[in-house]
């Protein structure tokens, strides 16, 4: 029986409404639990702060595209080596690898855990490739991980929405989910990949037509929002609008909210969706807009998207952008098209604050986070790495929770390049430590409807993280003083001392069996993999409930 008392800290646990109280924390066999006797095993953290562990619901760190990523920069492993850490258990092989913009599996599960993060979730992974997402989550240690899966531009969906049949569709993405070993949906650019690869369309709006007037970004929303919320999936359609990163395009997100109104649904990187244009043309912030409509509409989540000024590595499912970013730039990308499902691109880049469209992405996504009046539904995000590193997460709670090193970099950055932006104006807010806790751990396990994550209540998984204060808050954030992982001391005075394996987070929901005859004479007519080598099995762990929420 593995038993911890984590004695005198000062808790932050939002979701059961301790903010700031000292008391123990109690664990057992991996798990919270009401008491221990006193003879338990004792960890001191007078004096300092203990939040759950911390949950990144969207990043990219497992999928096929990231491993595209990876070939596409070798530069970054040869000037970024990450050596082994000195892990204390004999049965623990410490490895080494790379860092930079895109670590390898390894580091990656070092560096999260490093932060006081447990669990991460890729955010697009194409279902066909997925065996490679599992392979990466197998070969990343200690952090709990699980990924999406890309619909919204597969060709057998889009004949289900030509034909009108909701119903079928509904019954295709539970057998997707189920087969392929993912936890959620993610929608990507509906209906604008695949009119990209036919060479027809670079912007689209909501009604633009894919071949049939029937087939159109709206109905694939609406088809597939209805679908994830029918099924009573833990976590809402996670969609990435159409027009990422287009001056413009907060027009089109607006839109696709009110088309989606009253249901259910998760926006993501809501910072590169809230670009309006002025009079004359220019970029400017449309950070309010979208703002005023999340804070009045209960049903709508988003996480932000942060841009952090230095290098980036753009990864996406919407080749479009990708290719329009390679020609604005000039640099080296790869783009692929995945087999009858979707597409990637890869783009390597740097935020400079000297460019007036840097600094006024990120000014817009600081915004999106001060006007936001309720932090439970709108969560800390970077779209590691696409608007920078989660290592880059303590600076950013930085920003958030200190106004005077804010105002210190807007004058940095200069008030000629952030015109348009609220963040002049003097938003004054500085967010709390509850909040914080709130935006990196206990929101985003309430969005992805993961009920034994982002608290530290009775019956939850034991991943307790416990910080030293500083009054710098980037200091703070970024080296915590010990990580509990599943009830195991993980990380002691700083560093990395054990490497436990985490757990596979994905739903399995039901699905009416008739439906994959079909979907097997689609594959025999259309596809090069095999109907019968198309699901995954041996995942680890079980499958989380699918239900009442």
């Amino acid at each position: 029986m593995n038993q911890l008392r984590i004695a005198d800290g000062s808790v932050y646990d939002p979701a059961n409404a301790v903010d700031g109280d000292a008391r123990d924390i109690c664990i057992e066999d991996g798990r919270i639990v009401a008491s221990l006797p006193d003879s338990a095993p004792r960890l001191d953290a007078r004096g300092m702060v203990v939040m759950p562990g911390g949950v990144d619901m969207h990043c990219h760190v497992a999928s096929s595209s990231v491993n595209v990523a990876r070939r596409l920069l070798p530069e970054e492993h040869s000037r970024h080596p990450a050596t082994a850490p000195l892990l204390d258990s004999a049965t623990e092989a410490p490895r080494s690898g790379a860092d930079g913009t895109v670590p390898t599996t390894f580091t990656t599960g070092y560096r999260y855990a490093g932060l006081g993060y447990t669990t991460v979730f890729d955010a697009a992974v194409a279902p066909i490739m997925a065996r490679s997402a599992h392979s990466q989550l197998d070969d990343t240690p200690i952090v709990d991980g699980g990924f999406f899966a890309l619909l919204g531009n597969d060709e057998y969906l889009l004949r289900l929405v030509d034909s009108g049949d909701r119903e079928r569709a509904r019954e295709y993405a539970a057998w997707v989910l189920a087969s392929v070993g993912a936890y959620a949906i993610k929608i990507v650019n509906p209906a604008g990949v695949e009119l990209w690869k036919r060479g027809t369309k670079e912007r689209t709006d909501l009604d633009t037509a894919l071949g049939s007037s029937r087939v159109t970004p709206r109905a694939i929303l609406e088809t597939l929002v209805d679908a994830v919320n029918t099924l009573q999936l833990p976590h809402a359609a996670h969609i990435h609008c159409n027009n990422l990163g287009l001056p413009g395009n907060s027009a089109t997100t607006l839109a696709t909210m009110a088309a989606l109104d009253g249901r259910r649904a998760h926006f993501t990187h809501l910072q590169f969706h809230s670009y309006g244009t002025t009079p004359e043309g220019r970029w400017r912030s449309a950070a309010r807009e979208i703002m005023d409509y999340v804070n009045t509409h209960q049903h709508v989540s988003g996480d932000v998207g942060q841009v952090m000024f230095g290098p980036a590595t753009t990864i996406t499912a919407d080749a479009p952008v990708e290719y329009l970013l390679y020609k604005s730039s000039g640099r080296k990308w790869a783009n692929v098209d995945i087999e009858l499902e979707t597409g990637c691109g890869v783009v390597p880049h740097e935020y400079r604050d000297s460019n007036a469209v840097a600094a006024l992405q990120w000014a817009i996504g600081l915004e999106l986070f001060l006007l936001s009046s309720d932090p439970w539904r709108l969560v800390l995000s970077t779209d590691h790495p696409n608007g920078g590193s989660f290592k880059s997460y303590p600076e950013l709670i930085r920003l958030l929770m200190d106004r005077t090193y804010r105002d210190e970099q807007i004058a940095r950055v200069g008030k000629k390049l952030l015109a348009g932006s609220a963040l002049t104006d003097g938003l004054g807010r500085e967010y709390s430590l509850s909040e914080i806790a709130i935006i990196t751990r206990a929101g985003p396990a309430r969005m992805l409807g993961l009920r034994d994550k982002g608290h530290l209540g009775v019956g939850a998984d034991a991943d307790v993280t416990i910080y030293m204060p500083d009054d710098n808050r980037a200091t703070m954030f970024s080296t915590p003083r010990y990580v509990v992982k599943g009830g195991v001391l993980t990380v002691e005075e700083g560093h990395l001392r054990r490497a436990p394996t985490g757990h596979r987070l994905y739903v399995r929901p039901s699905y009416d069996q008739s439906v994959t005859h079909d979907i097997e004479r689609y594959f025999d007519q259309y596809g090069t993999v095999r109907f019968a080598n198309y699901p995954v099995a041996g995942l680890r762990g079980s499958p989380l409930p699918v239900g009442a929420r």
